[in-house]
C-alpha cells in the first residue's frame, strides 16, 4: 500500500507502514532523494523567519538541514546526536521519545554549539512532525544552552501536529488504518 501525495511540487509514493494494529503511517524518507530534499529547502527557507543557526536532530533531518543551510549561505548549522561522539566535550544531553522509535532515546549536543547557540536565534528544524515529542527535545535543548527558539519547521505534519500554530510546514501527511484508509 501507498499514499501518493505532492511535497514542494514533487509526487512521491510513501509506503504504508504499521504502527499499531490500528495506526498505519505514510513512510517520508528523504535519504537519498536529491531533487525532493533540494526542493523542500527551497519552499521551506521561502517561509524561514531570521535565523542564526538551524538546528535538527539526527537522523533523518540531516539532509533537509544541510540543504536548507547551503541555499541559506550558512556557514554552520547544528546537529543533535543519538550518541555522544569521542570527539565531544561538554555534551548537553535530553531524552526523547518518537512515533517511530520504541524505547527512550537521548540527543546530545557538544559543548561547542551549545556555546554558539547561546543568546542566537535557532530554528528548529525536521523532515516529520508527528507527536511533537522530537521536537520538545528539540526546546529543550535550546533552552538548556540560553538560545531563542525564532520558528519550528517541517516538511510534513502528521496527526495532531497539523492543528499546531507554532509549526510551520509543506504538506500535511495523514494516518491510516490498516486497509490504508485514511483516518486523520
Amino acid at each position: 500500500m501507498f499514499h501518493t501525495m505532492t511535497i514542494a511540487g514533487l509526487e512521491r509514493h510513501l509506503p504504508i507502514c504499521r504502527v499499531t494494529d490500528d495506526l498505519y503511517i505514510g513512510a517520508f524518507v528523504i535519504f537519498g532523494d536529491c531533487e525532493l530534499t533540494e526542493a523542500c529547502a527551497r519552499e521551506l527557507l521561502k517561509k524561514a523567519p531570521e535565523y542564526d543557526y538551524i538546528l535538527t536532530a539526527e537522523s533523518k533531518g540531516i539532509p533537509l538541514a544541510y540543504a536548507m543551510s547551503n541555499q541559506h549561505g550558512d556557514k554552520k548549522w547544528v546537529l543533535a546526536r543519538k550518541g555522544v561522539k569521542l570527539y565531544m566535550q561538554n555534551v548537553v544531553d535530553v531524552a526523547v521519545k518518537s512515533i517511530t522509535t520504541e524505547k527512550e532515546q537521548h540527543l546530545y549536543i557538544d559543548g561547542a554549539d551549545a556555546e554558539l547557540m547561546k543568546g542566537k536565534r535557532i530554528l528548529i528544524v525536521d523532515d516529520v512532525i508527528s507527536t511533537g515529542e522530537s521536537l520538545k527535545a528539540l526546546e529543550t535543548l535550546v533552552e538548556a544552552v540560553g538560545g531563542q527558539i525564532c520558528g519550528r519547521m517541517t516538511i510534513l505534519a502528521e496527526g495532531d501536529a497539523q492543528e499546531r500554530e507554532d509549526i510551520t510546514y509543506l504538506e500535511k501527511l495523514p494516518l491510516f488504518n490498516a486497509k490504508g484508509e485514511i483516518i486523520g
